[in-house]
């Protein structure tokens, strides 16, 4: 059995070799919060754009996994999280209907 990644650049690293993101993200996440530590999200991940299907929002996500973590833990931030190309030029939801989106966008 392969031990949980430790770091998002290792859930990225897996994720390029062809393991599936959920999965990588969600025992990322299991094993974070079981001891979490600055180091787990300071390194920054190999970008998976152009290198497996939507990768560039999956980039995106693990910037604001990062962030998220780094805020709630009261970790400092790594400069790589507010990368310009990091960013969505338009809102992603996975909610497809329009009366969800209006809600969170409003929410």
């Amino acid at each position: 059995m392969t031990p949980r990644p430790k770091t998002l650049a290792e859930v990225a690293t897996r994720v390029i070799a062809g393991a599936t993101f959920r999965m990588e993200l969600a025992d990322f996440l299991d094993e974070f919060y079981q001891s979490p530590t600055a180091t787990a999200l300071h390194d920054e991940p190999p970008r998976m754009s152009e290198k497996v299907a939507e990768g560039h929002r999956k980039d995106t996500y693990l910037a604001a996994v990062a962030e998220h973590l780094c805020r709630q833990y009261r970790f400092p931030t790594g400069e790589w999280v507010w990368s310009d190309d990091l960013k969505l030029k338009t809102p992603h939801f996975a909610y497809q209907s329009d009366e969800a989106r209006i809600f969170l966008l409003a929410d």
